[in-house]
């Protein structure tokens, strides 16, 4: 039921950066379960991980590594390999240890991501028996196979990606991700792979995602639930002919800025509108605000709401909902009479109350629609930010429900 999601669009290659898709048959005999990814050699990667308490295995020996000239990036679904302790960390090395092995490499420069059920042990020997065919499938033109390996609940693959000219040089920034539940990312969210042929600094490198991460992946909620397993890496593989960005200014670093910002925000977006049982796409933009952070604070308090939620699937213009969500988001001395609320481009309510214009009709024309925004004016200050997330369906509660059947 994505809304407004269709097909992949080109995913352009990126040179000295391949990706091999094979199966492994961790949930299902047959299926594209396993995704690996050979970075050339001198690329610089980094990546921004979940801060949940109990990241998973993969998540602390990926935190570690990343700084260590990765090579490959080795992926699995179907089982999250997370709440496991000790043992799942075991786990976790003996594929990397196997894959360095075939592959040639420290076992140092072998990143895992895994994601899928919680707390139940990662099946080492089906992943190690799919190695090698993952390895002989490596291809720069394989992004859209490895869009559809990497994904678990998702109803449809995400990928995007953008070409620059810089001096007669074409750069390239192409990404795909996987997530439709359990979002509400506290870095970047689910799993997420971008990769670009400019050559860049590790320090910039790693601004540049956290920077593209906190716009974009940080921006949007399904459920409010963090995950376990949540990573985005950005892989610059230096390919390019063009002289290596060491600083945050010039005309190229602000060309490649742009790209990761448009490819993270579609990416990111693609989830939101992939999202469990999603059946609205839904901008929540809270302008006028103190801080940056109150706004956020207003934004999460409406997109979390299983009350504001359950009427956007119900196509149900209830305001007062919004208003209760607002007035509960912990903002200090916050005066409801400075504030006014708009679904699209109607107001809804003013100055604490119900708008004078607005009419029943107004509110369900808009709340019939399968994209919405919700716009907060606090009246408070000069901040601003924008959430997106979805509404809460029936098919949700039977997706999660059924998860481990």
């Amino acid at each position: 039921m994505a809304v407004g999601l269709g097909p992949l669009p080109v995913l352009h290659p990126v040179p000295g950066f391949e990706l091999g898709i094979a199966s492994a048959g961790i949930k299902r005999p047959g299926r594209k379960d396993i995704v690996l990814m050979r970075c050339a050699e001198g690329s610089t990667v980094t990546g921004v991980f979940t801060l949940n308490a109990f990241c998973a295995a993969p998540v602390i020996l990926a935190k570690k590594r990343v700084l260590g000239s990765p090579r490959y990036l080795l992926t699995n679904t179907g089982n999250a390999n997370a709440g496991t302790g000790e043992p799942g960390l075991a786990a976790a090395e003996r594929t990397c240890a196997r894959l360095a092995e075939l592959a040639g490499v420290e076992q140092v420069q072998v990143l895992p991501f895994s994601t899928g059920v919680i707390g139940e042990p990662l099946p080492v020997e089906k992943i190690e028996a799919a190695l090698p065919a993952a390895l002989a499938d490596l291809n720069e033109n394989n992004w859209a196979a490895a869009a559809s390996g990497i994904m678990t609940t998702d109803t449809l693959p995400k990928g995007a990606s953008r070409q620059f000219q810089h001096e007669g040089v074409t750069v390239t920034v192409t990404g795909i991700s996987k997530g439709a539940g359990m979002i509400k990312p506290n870095m970047a969210t689910m799993l997420g792979y971008i990769a670009t042929d400019a050559k860049v600094s590790q320090g910039v490198l790693q601004d540049l995602l956290r920077d593209a991460a906190n716009k974009s992946f940080n921006r949007i909620t399904i459920d409010g639930d963090t995950s376990t397993n949540d990573c985005c890496m950005l892989i610059a593989t230096g390919q390019s002919s063009l002289p290596e960005i060491t600083q945050a200014s010039g005309t190229l670093f602000t060309a490649l800025k742009q790209a990761v910002m448009e490819v993270s925000m579609e990416l990111a977006q693609a989830i939101v509108r992939d999202g469990e049982g999603a059946t609205k796409f839904v901008t929540v933009q809270v302008n006028g605000g103190a801080t940056h952070q109150e706004c956020l604070d207003v934004g999460y308090a409406v997109a979390h709401s299983p009350l504001i939620k359950t009427a956007l699937f119900a196509s149900d213009p209830n305001w007062g909902r919004i208003l209760a969500a607002v007035g509960r988001a912990g903002v200090s001395q916050l005066d409801v009479s400075l504030i006014d609320v708009y679904l699209g481009d109607v107001c809804i309510a003013s100055r604490g109350g119900r708008s004078p214009s607005y009419t029943e009709e107004q509110g369900s024309a808009v709340m019939a629609q399968a994209e919405i925004q919700i716009r907060i004016e606090l009246g408070r200050g000069t901040a601003s930010e924008t959430i997106w997330t979805t509404d809460l369906s029936h098919e949700y509660v039977k997706i999660n429900a059924e998860y481990r059947t």
